[in-house]
């Protein structure tokens, strides 16, 4: 009998198998050999992250009146991370065996004392700063050192006298940012769980000092809420509150959104409260008009990692069932989020009939229409129907001989296996009812 950490690393290797195959991420310069704590996203994975992106970005931003977009630049002066905090602070303990030289996090050690690689000697810990140091210019003194962003935080900070001068926004409000992020990890890990290139959707939302429990409240349910409207198993995600010494340099409290990975319990999201930390080091200040005074804004941080997102929601989606011959694996996408809504089968690709029929009244209406439709015509309606399963496709519809005459096609559904037949005049109706 398998015990629960067996089947915990087969089902990370079925995921990371099916996002190989199907084109959902690949390894990082994998041709030469990959390139530790970077990975590519395929078509399909692509796809969900824009269908990601987009939900938070509509949930946040669009249905909002309180809340500013920004896309900063992720290479800024070498002041922005030196009045952050970041040059000093932005550091993690790392030990080095004595014997193979390997080096890893001591907080990701499950013994301090023995290397987990060749069982040698680990010496003492020393901090490690995982910022990427590069240089901007041709000069080669002091001045010309900067860093590959850390976080995107800092990008909205850096702007928001501007988004103030420009929208003259009143108390509360935000800010919001998609972007990448780098962190030089020590020992990058768990499929994209850790890695050192990475994209965050962050918001910095301003608010008055005496206010920040309630809006802190606030942001942890609007966090909860868009966590299942997006598809993750929130049977599986727990509330961790960070103790003081654990937090972040900046931040007074700090929840992290724990999920229960194969590979343990760890971090998915968070929400920190920076206090006026990060405006107050870089003087920046607000003109209050209902208190009729300066002040410094305190800030609620909201926080998603993208990638992290991403794996979460494959693995809330992954279902198996059935045995042998019949035995089968899917993505139980919500249909808000599936890369693919339906897919477009003629019965017969060597049937010019179908093939025309499929192609001029089906999927060029629907993709039109959709713009997550699919053609496929590849190996026989079975093989087609376990292909669209692992990308998550809610919805098979094929075009058979029977379509020529009754101008009906055969919808199959993802989760069920049922299938039922449907006016072509109707199809976009029978969709959109059942993706809504």
């Amino acid at each position: 009998m398998q015990d629960k950490k067996e089947k915990e690393n087969i089902l990370m290797e079925k995921i990371v198998s099916l996002c190989k195959r199907r084109g959902f991420v690949f390894s990082g310069s994998e041709i030469y050999g990959g390139l530790a704590g970077t990975w590519d996203l395929g078509h399909f994975g692509v796809a969900l992250v824009n269908n990601i992106k987009q939900s938070w970005w509509k949930k946040f931003v669009d249905s909002r009146r309180d809340m500013y977009g920004i896309d900063a630049a992720i290479l800024m002066r070498q002041e922005v991370w030196q009045n952050a905090g970041h040059v000093a602070n932005f550091a993690d303990p790392m030990v080095e065996c004595e014997k193979c030289k390997e080096k890893f996090r001591t907080d990701q050690l499950e013994s301090k004392d023995k290397c987990a690689s060749c069982g040698g000697k680990l010496i003492e810990a020393k901090k490690f700063n995982m910022m990427f140091q590069t240089r901007v210019g041709a000069s080669d003194d002091s001045s010309a050192v900067s860093y590959l962003r850390p976080e995107t935080a800092q990008g909205m900070f850096v702007n928001f006298k501007n988004t103030v001068d420009a929208f003259h926004p009143k108390l509360p409000f935000g800010m919001a940012q998609i972007g990448k992020a780098f962190r030089n990890e020590i020992t990058p890990r768990d499929f994209i769980f850790r890695v050192r290139e990475f994209e965050q959707m962050e918001i910095e939302y301003f608010v008055r000092k005496e206010d920040w429990e309630k809006y802190f409240e606030y942001w942890r349910e609007e966090m909860l809420d868009w966590m299942e409207e997006v598809g993750i198993d929130m049977n599986k995600v727990h509330e961790i509150e960070i103790g003081d010494g654990d937090r972040a340099h900046y931040s007074s409290r700090t929840i992290d959104f724990e999920f229960e990975f194969p590979f343990g319990q760890k971090e998915l999201f968070g929400i920190a409260y920076r206090t006026d930390f990060d405006l107050k080091n870089h003087k920046l200040d607000y003109v209050d008009e209902e208190k009729g005074e300066k002040i410094i804004p305190h800030v609620i941080e909201p926080t998603f990692g993208v990638g992290r997102a991403l794996l979460t929601i494959l693995l809330s989606a992954y279902n198996e069932e059935g045995e042998g011959d019949e035995a089968r694996s899917y993505l139980k996408f919500k249909p808000s989020i599936a890369p693919v809504i339906c897919a477009v089968s003629p019965l017969l690709k060597n049937k010019p009939e179908l093939v025309e029929y499929a192609n001029t009244k089906v999927f060029a209406p629907l993709k039109a229409e959709f713009g997550r439709v699919v053609w496929d015509d590849n190996g026989n309606i079975g093989k087609r129907y376990r292909r669209q399963d692992e990308i998550g496709t809610p919805f098979c519809i094929v075009i058979d001989f029977d379509t020529l005459t009754d101008d009906a096609v055969t919808v199959r559904d993802r989760d069920t296996g049922k299938q039922e037949r449907v006016k072509v005049s109707n199809l976009k109706n029978y969709i959109q009812e059942k993706i809504s």
